[in-house]
């Protein structure tokens, strides 16, 4: 199967998705394991950090024991902050471990996003990092977990799941997809 120049569209097989994302030229992971705050330069070890050129930024945090991937979308309508969550509500604020999409949750710190946001992952390449891998274009970044054969696809418009996710009745976050 070809895969398009354009990101598939939500509710997409999730094989487009992962075809989308596998036709993109592989970027060197290594030059992803850095952070940038105020002109300093931070190294993730084993983590990585990417910005898109929409403006979304991504990192894992393997030191804390996370196998999620966190991005930061600016949601043009994010999710409200359920009454009963305290704390600095980030609607858009997306956890992405493969079997599960939730969308909004509380953060009273930056958390793994202290040391900065990733360099920009340039339109039309492609990081690979664990089970993850990752294509962006100009206003749409698509990942791919490939242990769980499933795909979220980012935009400021929304956040959906490709595969086998369906949606869930959340619990202390906003949106939540579940395999």
């Amino acid at each position: 199967m070809a895969a398009s120049a354009d990101a598939p569209e939500p509710g997409a097989p999730v094989d487009e998705a992962i075809a989308w994302v596998a036709a993109a030229a592989p970027v060197d992971g290594k030059d992803f394991q850095v952070a940038l705050r105020n002109g300093a330069t931070t190294s993730l070890g084993e983590d990585y950090a990417f910005t898109t050129p929409s403006g979304t930024s991504c990192m894992t945090d393997t030191k804390r024991g996370s196998a999620a991937l966190a991005c930061l979308v600016d949601l043009t309508a994010p999710p409200s902050q359920p009454p009963d969550v305290y704390g600095v509500w980030k609607g858009g604020w997306v956890d992405f471990d493969g079997g599960t999409v939730q969308i909004g949750s509380a953060h009273g710190d930056p958390g793994r996003f202290s040391a900065g946001q990733g360099v920009p992952l340039p339109a039309g390449g492609s990081l690979s990092f664990g089970d993850f891998r990752c294509r962006t274009d100009a206003s749409t970044l698509v990942c791919v977990n490939y242990a769980r054969q499933t795909a979220v696809r980012y935009s400021d418009d929304a956040v959906a799941p490709y595969g086998c996710t369906r949606q869930t009745p959340p619990a202390g976050i906003g949106i939540l997809f579940s395999c």
